[in-house]
C-alpha cells in the first residue's frame, strides 16, 4: 500500500509507520485521543454526568468524531490504493467508530448506535505498532497459537466433565431442589467449577452438598491448567525470540550474545 517517493510517502511514513519521530508522536497522539475519546463515552452513560455536563461532552464527542474523520481521510490519501485501507480491519473499524455520530443527525433514534463508538478501543492495539511493544506481541502472539490445541483438549474435556456432574447432579438432586433439567444442571456445574458461585441454584441433600464440595474443589486446579500451558508456551516463545549469535565458522546458532569462543568448534566468535 506504500505510495511512491512525494509528500504522500512522507505522509504515509507518519500515518501507518512508528519508525519515525512523527510517526511515534502521531501515533501517541492517537492512542490519548482514544482513550480520551472512550472516557467521554461511558462518562456520557452516567446519568448524573449527562445531566449536568451533556453539552460538554456532547461537544467533546464531535470533536473527537471530526478529528477521527480527519485521520480516516489522511489514511486513505496516504496510500497507493485507498479501498486496501478500507476494506482492512483496522480501516473497518475506523469508519464504524465515526459513523454513529453523523448518523445521529439523519435518522431519528439513532442515537442507541452511539454505543458502537465504544469499538475505538479496538484501535488501541495499533500501539502494537510501536518497537518498544512489537517484540512482547510477537512472543505472546507465537504463545497463544502454540498453545491452541491443547487448550482446546482442555476445554473439550471441561464441557464433557460438566456433562458429566450436571446429569449426575440431576439424579442426586431432582427437579423439587431446583435442578428442573440436565441443562440447568450442567449450567450449575459450570458456575461451581468456574468458583464463580451466582447462588440461584445449590444441592439440599447431603449427597448434593458433598458432589458440590468436590466440584468446588476441583474447580482450583482446573482453573490453573490453561495458565500453565499458556506460561509454558510463553517461555518457550521467549526463549526461541531471544537474540543469538551465529559461529563464522561452522555455523552453528544459539550462542549467547557476549560469547567469546562457539561452544561446538572452540573457534573465536
Amino acid at each position: 500500500m506504500q505510495p511512491p517517493q512525494g509528500w504522500r510517502r512522507a505522509l504515509y511514513n507518519t500515518v501507518f509507520e512508528s519508525d519515525t519521530k512523527l510517526g511515534k508522536v502521531f501515533d501517541i497522539v492517537l492512542i490519548g485521543a482514544i482513550l480520551l475519546s472512550i472516557l467521554v463515552i461511558m462518562l456520557e452513560s452516567v446519568a448524573g454526568f449527562r445531566r449536568t455536563y451533556g453539552q460538554i461532552l456532547q461537544y467533546l464527542e464531535w470533536f473527537f468524531t471530526i478529528l477521527f474523520t480527519i485521520e480516516y481521510i489522511l489514511r486513505m490519501i496516504a496510500v497507493s490504493r485507498p479501498i486496501s485501507y478500507v476494506t482492512s480491519f483496522y480501516g473497518i473499524i475506523d469508519l464504524i467508530s465515526i459513523i454513529p455520530t453523523y448518523l445521529s443527525l439523519i435518522f431519528n433514534g439513532s442515537q442507541a448506535l452511539l454505543v458502537i463508538r465504544s469499538l475505538r478501543l479496538l484501535r488501541i492495539f495499533r500501539i502494537l505498532k510501536l518497537s518498544h511493544y512489537m517484540g512482547a506481541a510477537n512472543v505472546l502472539t507465537a504463545a497463544l497459537k502454540a498453545s491452541r490445541i491443547k487448550i482446546s483438549v482442555f476445554l473439550f474435556s471441561v464441557v464433557i466433565m460438566v456433562t458429566i456432574i450436571g446429569s449426575v447432579m440431576y439424579l442426586v438432586e431432582g427437579e423439587k431442589n431446583g435442578f428442573t433439567s440436565i441443562p440447568i444442571s450442567i449450567y450449575w456445574a459450570i458456575v461451581t467449577l468456574t468458583t464463580v458461585g451466582y447462588d440461584d441454584i445449590s444441592p439440599k441433600t447431603p449427597l448434593g452438598q458433598a458432589l458440590s464440595s468436590l466440584v468446588m474443589i476441583l474447580g482450583f486446579g482446573i482453573i490453573a491448567i490453561p495458565t500453565g500451558i499458556v506460561s509454558v508456551e510463553l517461555a518457550t516463545a521467549s526463549i526461541s525470540k531471544t537474540p543469538t549469535n551465529t559461529c563464522p565458522h561452522c555455523l552453528t546458532e544459539g550462542h549467547d550474545q557476549d560469547a567469546l569462543y562457539c561452544k561446538y568448534c572452540g573457534q573465536p566468535m
